[in-house]
């Protein structure tokens, strides 16, 4: 009898999430409806680690423009936008720059990034991000950007669940996840 009540449970808690999925519209719309009226950017980061959470913080210090939109990897919208670009939906191994023309990941999103910062108008960090791209090798830059990716929850922690803007301070930041629903 308590076999035939855990297959029931199984098959009930399977058919919950298949509903769940049935709710989220196709990759592809959610690619266009992100930037449909809003062509800014994308950054997609690891909602539950902390240096990548710190990392956002700095982004949006370095940008009192708001050149840059955000959106965690776990969120609905950060998984499609993985799926358009061909990479799986639970893929949090890389920060992601996801732009109108395309996705970058690993350094190269790192440094389409910085080019869209601007601390301080004495320093100057796109010329610098591109000296970046064409001085050093992809392997290297990736090879750095992998040591610090593997051991980031060891370096700053991890958190319970991906980070929430409650003060709606940068509302217009962070894209907004019902843009994957159907």
């Amino acid at each position: 009898m308590s076999s035939l009540l855990l297959l029931l449970l199984a098959f009930l808690a399977l058919t919950m999430k298949a509903s769940h999925a049935f709710n989220i519209s196709a990759p592809n719309v959610v690619l266009r409806r992100v930037f449909e009226q809003d062509s800014r950017p994308i950054i997609l980061f690891d909602g539950v680690c902390n240096l990548c959470n710190s990392a956002v913080n700095v982004a949006l210090d370095w940008d009192p423009s708001g050149k840059l939109r955000f959106a965690a990897l776990q969120s609905n919208v950060g998984k499609s936008l993985l799926q358009a670009h061909g990479r799986n939906a639970d893929d949090i191994s890389s920060i992601v720059f996801v732009t109108p023309k395309g996705a970058f990941t690993k350094s190269d999103a790192i440094l389409g990034i910085t080019q869209e910062l601007n601390p301080l108008p004495f320093v100057p960090l796109k010329p610098l991000a591109l000296a970046g791209q064409y001085l050093v090798p992809q392997i290297l830059r990736d090879a750095v950007y992998d040591g610090v990716a593997n051991n980031r929850y060891s370096v700053m922690g991890k958190r319970d669940e991906c980070r929430f803007d409650a003060d709606g301070e940068f509302d217009d930041r962070f894209v907004d996840d019902n843009l994957a629903k159907q």
